[in-house]
C-alpha cells in the first residue's frame, strides 16, 4: 500500500473510531436508530449533550458575559414569509440538482465528475434548481397562503430584531446581538457525520458598525474568533483561515473568511466571518416598509449600519473538539483510548471512586460525590478494578479521578489522578472544589 493510501486509511479509521466512541459511551447516536435510523439526523446522549451544553456555555459567557457591547437573542424559529423574500433565500437559496434516469438517485450538480451517473453509470437529468428550504403550513388548512418555512440561519432573526434590541437595551453603535438556535436546511448531500446535517444548531452574532469603520471591526472579530477556538483547546497548527476569492464571495458580502481546521477527512469550514455591509438591514427596510436606520444621538446622523458576521456551527464545534481531542496512548502495557478535553467543556469534570466495597468507603465516595454535584457535573463509578474505572473514564474526557482509600478514613485526603499527565496527588476533600474550579473555570 502506497504511504498516500496508508494515510488515507488511517484518517478513515480515526472517524470511524470516533463514530463508534461516540455510539458506545452515550455522546451521539443516529436518529431513530430502532427504525433503521434517518438520514443526516443525529441525537444527542447524555455525555453528548453535556459536551454540547458546555461548548454552548463558553460561547455564549464569551460574547454576552465578557463583553459589554453584545446582547442575547432568541428569536422564533418560524417567523413571516416575507423574511425570506427580503434575504433572499425563496428566490436564490438553491442547489443545482441531477437525477439519474436508471437508478433515481439523485445528486448535487457540483458534486460529481464527469456526465454519468457516479452510482451506476447510468445517464443523468439536466440541472434543476431545488430550494433547501423545508416548507410546512400553519393553520388547519395546507394551501398557498398558509406557506411558512423552518428557518434556513438564524441571523434573520436579528435583523428583524434591530431596532427592538436598540430602543429595549439603549446600545450605542457599535453593538452586537448574539444568539444560538435550530436551523433547518435540507441538504442533498449532508454527510461526514454530524459535520453537515439537516437540523443543526448554530451560534451567531450580529456585530453592527458605524458604515466606515466595518474594515477595522472585520479584523478585531477576525482575531477574536480565532483566539476562542485556542481557548476551547484546540491545537493550533490544525485552524487556519481561508478567505473568500471574488468567485466565492456572497452576493451580500463585502469580504469574508472562514476559520478551518483539519478533519480527518480534510480542510473544511468551521466558523465564517463575513462583512455584510448594509446589505440585510437594507433589504428588510424595503421589503417592511420601516426604516432601519440608526439614530446617533451625539453626532446627530441617521445612517443604517454595516454588519460583521460571525457565524459557527454548534455541532460542528462539538465534532472538532472531538476530533482534536481523540487519541491513543500506552499506560502500564495496555493500550488506552482518551479523549484530551479541556477541562472547562468535559461532559463529566471528575469522577469519584471507592477504592473497595468496604470499611465505609461507598458511603463516602457517595457524600463526596453530592457535595460535588452542587458546583459541577460529576459522576460515581464503583464496578471493576481502579485501572478499568480510569480507562472508562479517559475514553470519555474526564479530567480527573478521585479514589477515596484506607488514607482517607485517616486524614479525610483522596487520590487525584490528572487523565493527562496520569500524576496522582493527594489533596483535603475540603479542598476538592476550589482545586477543580481552578481548571474548569472560563
Amino acid at each position: 500500500m502506497s504511504r498516500v493510501k496508508e494515510k488515507k486509511q488511517n484518517k478513515e479509521d480515526t472517524m470511524d473510531k470516533i463514530v463508534s466512541l461516540c455510539k458506545r459511551r452515550g455522546f451521539v447516536f443516529p436518529s431513530s436508530d430502532i427504525y433503521g435510523g434517518i438520514n443526516s439526523c443525529w441525537d444527542y446522549g447524555p455525555l453528548g449533550i453535556e459536551l454540547k451544553r458546555n461548548i454552548k456555555e463558553y460561547w455564549w459567557r464569551s460574547m454576552t458575559y465578557d463583553r459589554d457591547d453584545v446582547e442575547g437573542l432568541d428569536a422564533s424559529i418560524l417567523m413571516h414569509p416575507k423574511v425570506w423574500e427580503a434575504s433572499g433565500h425563496i428566490e436564490g437559496f438553491t442547489d443545482p440538482l441531477v437525477d439519474c434516469k436508471k437508478c433515481k438517485q439523485r445528486f448535487r450538480e457540483d458534486a460529481i465528475e464527469g456526465s454519468v451517473c457516479p452510482n451506476c453509470g447510468g445517464e443523468l437529468t439536466d440541472a434543476r434548481q431545488f430550494n433547501l428550504m423545508f416548507k410546512t403550513f400553519m393553520g388547519p388548512v395546507e394551501e398557498d397562503a398558509s406557506v411558512v418555512f423552518l428557518r434556513p440561519e438564524t441571523a434573520q432573526g436579528i435583523y428583524v430584531n434591530f431596532l427592538n434590541v436598540v430602543n429595549s437595551s439603549r446600545k450605542r453603535v457599535p453593538f452586537g446581538i448574539a444568539q444560538i438556535g435550530k436551523a433547518f436546511r435540507n441538504e442533498i448531500t449532508p454527510g461526514n457525520f454530524i459535520f453537515r446535517t439537516r437540523e443543526f444548531e448554530q451560534m451567531e452574532m450580529q456585530y453592527f458598525v458605524k458604515p466606515g469603520e466595518d474594515e477595522e471591526w472585520f479584523e478585531k472579530w477576525k482575531e477574536t474568533r480565532f483566539k476562542w477556538y485556542e481557548g476551547l483547546g484546540i491545537k493550533k497548527e490544525k485552524l487556519r483561515f481561508h478567505e473568500h476569492a471574488e468567485g466565492e464571495l456572497a452576493h451580500y458580502a463585502k469580504k469574508a473568511f472562514d476559520i478551518e481546521y483539519e478533519f480527518p477527512f480534510g480542510w473544511q469550514e468551521l466558523e465564517g466571518i463575513h462583512n455584510r455591509t448594509d446589505f440585510d438591514l437594507g433589504r428588510h427596510t424595503k421589503f417592511s416598509d420601516k426604516k432601519m436606520e440608526y439614530f446617533d444621538e451625539l453626532n446627530k446622523e441617521r445612517y443604517i449600519p454595516y454588519i460583521i458576521e460571525t457565524s459557527a456551527g454548534c455541532d460542528r464545534t462539538l465534532l472538532t473538539v472531538l476530533t482534536d481531542a481523540y487519541d491513543a496512548d500506552e499506560v502500564e502495557g495496555e493500550e488506552r483510548y482518551v479523549l484530551r478535553f479541556s477541562p472547562k467543556i468535559a461532559p463529566y469534570k471528575a469522577a469519584i471512586f471507592p477504592l473497595t466495597k468496604k470499611d465505609g468507603m461507598p458511603e463516602l465516595a457517595k457524600k463526596i460525590e453530592k457535595d460535588l454535584r452542587k458546583h459541577f457535573k460529576v459522576v460515581y463509578d464503583g464496578a471493576g478494578s481502579i485501572g478499568r474505572r480510569y480507562r472508562r473514564q479517559d475514553e470519555i474526557g474526564t479530567p480527573y479521578c478521585l479514589t477515596i482509600d484506607h488514607q482517607t478514613l485517616v486524614d479525610e485526603t483522596v487520590t487525584m489522578r490528572d487523565r493527562d499527565t496520569l500524576e496522582q496527588v493527594r489533596i483535603k476533600i475540603s479542598d476538592l472544589v476550589p482545586e477543580i474550579q481552578k481548571h474548569i473555570a472560563y
